[in-house]
C-alpha cells in the first residue's frame, strides 16, 4: 500500500480534475484507476494527517486543532496537540501483521520526540517533524523549533543542492528498494507526506519558466478556463455553477504588481509538477521492484487550498526572487480561489471548498479502472479501515470503512460525517449538508446531490432538515470533545 499526501493543494489543481498543471502520471493513476467525486479530507493539515494515521475522527485522538510545541502547557483531550497513545496508527496495526512500514515527508501530528514516526509504528522515517518550512534549508530563525529527521536523528541538509520534494522521493526509492532486497517476501505500507505545494513558495527555476506566460491571464481567465476543463472532462455538469469571485478579490484587470502576481502562481504551479514528477519515480521504481501490479496507490490533499499570507513571519528576503532560497511567500486568495474552481471558500473553512479533495485510488490487480468520476462518498478516516481489509485485519474498532465498495460487489454502508475546526461546523448525512462558519449566525443547509457548489441555501425552507441535523451534529460533538468557540482564529 503507497498513500500519498499533498499539502494546501485545491481541488482542480491536477490535470485530471481541471486544472493546467502539468501532472501526467497522476492523470495515468487516475486514468487506470478510478477517481472520486466526493472525498473529504478534515480542511486542516493536522487534523486531516491524524485521521490518515489513525482512522479516528481528530477530536478523539487529541487533535481537533493543530499540534501543541512541546514545552507547552499540555490540556488532555480533544485539543491536545498531539495523537493520543491510546489509538494505534495505521503502521502500529499492520506491523505485527508482517508488513514493513515507511514514511517520508510531513509528520505534523505530534512534536514530542519520544512520539516522532518510528515510535509510532514505523520502520523508517525520512521528513519533517513540524509543519510549513523552508524546501532548501532549515530557516535560521526556525532553527530549534522545524525539524528535519532521518530516523530519529535530526537531520541538516546540504548548503547546495537540496530540494525537499525531490529528498522526499529519494528516501522512499530507497526504502522501496531496501524492502525489494531484505523483504521481498513481506508486504509494505508507505505513507508518503509531501509538502508541496505547502507554502513557502519554492521551486527549481527550470520548472517555474514553463508556467510564467501562462499565468499572465490572470485569474479571472485561468478559472474560466479550468471551469470549461471540468466541463469538457465530464466533472462540471449543469448542477455545477461556476461559484463568483468573492468581493475580496478585484478583477485581474484592476490589479497591481501583476508580474508578482504571475511568479506566484507559476511557482506554486511549479511545486505541484515538481510532485507529479516524483510521484512518477515511485511508480517507476515500484514497476522495476514488480511490486506496482500488486499495490493500491491513493492520492490526495490534506486541505483545500490555502489563502494565507505570512508576510507577518519576516521570514522573506526582499532582495530574493519569489521562489528563490530566501524567499518566503504565499500565492494567497486570488489565486486560491482559482486553485478550488469551482466551490467556495479554503483551507479551515468547512464548506466544500476547504475540504474536498481530488482522490486517485490505482490497484492494477484490484481495481478495474473507471471512467469518469465515481460518485460515492468517503473520508480520509477510510483509509485505515480500507488498508487494514486489504490486510485481513479487524475494522470494527474504527468510525470509518473500507472504501473497497467503490471497486468491489458490496454496498456502502450508509454514513454521516461530521466535523469541526475553529468553531467552524458540519455534518453530511446522504445528500445533505448542515454548516456554520465560526463568526456566521445561523447554520446554512444545502443538498450537495443538486447543489454541489452551495449556492442554494435550503435553512429557512427546511428546519426539520436543519433540527435533525444539529441534533445528530450535537451528539457527535459531545462524543468526540468539541468545544463551543465564539472567534475562528487559531489558538
Amino acid at each position: 500500500m503507497l498513500y500519498i499526501l499533498a499539502d494546501d493543494m485545491g481541488y482542480s489543481d491536477i490535470g485530471c480534475y481541471g486544472g493546467e498543471v502539468s501532472t501526467p502520471n497522476l492523470d495515468q493513476l487516475a486514468a487506470k484507476g478510478i477517481k472520486l467525486r466526493s472525498f473529504y479530507n478534515n480542511a486542516r493539515c493536522c487534523p486531516t494527517r491524524a485521521s490518515l494515521l489513525t482512522g479516528q475522527y481528530p477530536h478523539t485522538v487529541g487533535m481537533g486543532l493543530m499540534v501543541t510545541n512541546p514545552s507547552a502547557a499540555i490540556q488532555p483531550g480533544s485539543y491536545q496537540g498531539f495523537l493520543d497513545d491510546r489509538y494505534p496508527t495505521l503502521a502500529e496495526r499492520l506491523k505485527p501483521a508482517g508488513y514493513s512500514t515507511y514514511m517520508v515527508g510531513k509528520w505534523h501530528v505530534d512534536e514530542r520526540r519520544q512520539h516522532w514516526p518510528l515510535k509510532r509504528g514505523f520502520d523508517h522515517y525520512f521528513g519533517l517533524i513540524s509543519g510549513a518550512s523552508s524546501y532548501y534549508e532549515v530557516i535560521p530563525a526556525e532553527r530549534g523549533k522545524r525539524f528535519i529527521v532521518e530516523d530519529d536523528k535530526e537531520f541538516t541538509p546540504p548548503a547546495e543542492g537540496f530540494y525537499m520534494t525531490d529528498a522526499f522521493t529519494d528516501y522512499a526509492v530507497r526504502y522501496l528498494n531496501e524492502q525489494k532486497q531484505q523483504r521481498a517476501d513481506k508486504p509494505f505500507f508507505m505513507y508518503v507526506a509531501y509538502t508541496a505545494p505547502h507554502f513557502p513558495l519554492h521551486a527549481p527555476e527550470s520548472e517555474i519558466a514553463k508556467y510564467e506566460k501562462l499565468y499572465e491571464a490572470g485569474w479571472d481567465v485561468i478559472r474560466a478556463k479550468r471551469y470549461e476543463r471540468m466541463q469538457k472532462i465530464g466533472y462540471a455538469d449543469k448542477r455545477y455553477p461556476l461559484t463568483p469571485r468573492p468581493a475580496d478579490i478585484p478583477d485581474w484587470n484592476s490589479a497591481t504588481d501583476k508580474a508578482q502576481w504571475v511568479r506566484k502562481m507559476a511557482v506554486y504551479a511549479a511545486m505541484i509538477d515538481r510532485m507529479d514528477q516524483n510521484i512518477g519515480r515511485l511508480i517507476k521504481t515500484l514497476k522495476a521492484n514488480g511490486q506496482y501490479e500488486n499495490t493500491l496507490i491513493v492520492f490526495m490533499s490534506d486541505n483545500g487550498s490555502s489563502n494565507e499570507n505570512v508576510e507577518g513571519r519576516n521570514f522573506n528576503d526582499p532582495t530574493k526572487k519569489i521562489g528563490e532560497k530566501g524567499s518566503y511567500v504565499t500565492y494567497d486568495t486570488p489565486w486560491a480561489n482559482v486553485s478550488n474552481t469551482p466551490f467556495r471558500k479554503y483551507k479551515r473553512f468547512l464548506h466544500e471548498g476547504g475540504m474536498i479533495t481530488p482522490c486517485i485510488m490505482q490497484w492494477p490487480k484490484g481495481i478495474r479502472p473507471q471512467s469518469g468520476y465515481v460518485e460515492g462518498v468517503g473520508h480520509v478516516m477510510d483509509l485505515v479501515p480500507t488498508g487494514l481489509a486489504l490486510a485481513g485485519l479487524p475494522t470494527n474498532d474504527l468510525p470509518g470503512q473500507s472504501l473497497s465498495y467503490l471497486w468491489g460487489k458490496q454496498k456502502a454502508t450508509p454514513r454521516t460525517y461530521c466535523w469541526e475546526h475553529e468553531g467552524n461546523k458540519a455534518i453530511r448525512k446522504a445528500d445533505w449538508k448542515l454548516e456554520k462558519d465560526t463568526d456566521d449566525a445561523d447554520w446554512e443547509l444545502y443538498n450537495l446531490k443538486a447543489d454541489p457548489c452551495e449556492m442554494n441555501n435550503l435553512a429557512a425552507s427546511e428546519p426539520r432538515m436543519v433540527a435533525s441535523l444539529r441534533a445528530e451534529y450535537d451528539a457527535w460533538a459531545q462524543k468526540v470533545g468539541v468545544r463551543e468557540r465564539t472567534s475562528g482564529k487559531s489558538e
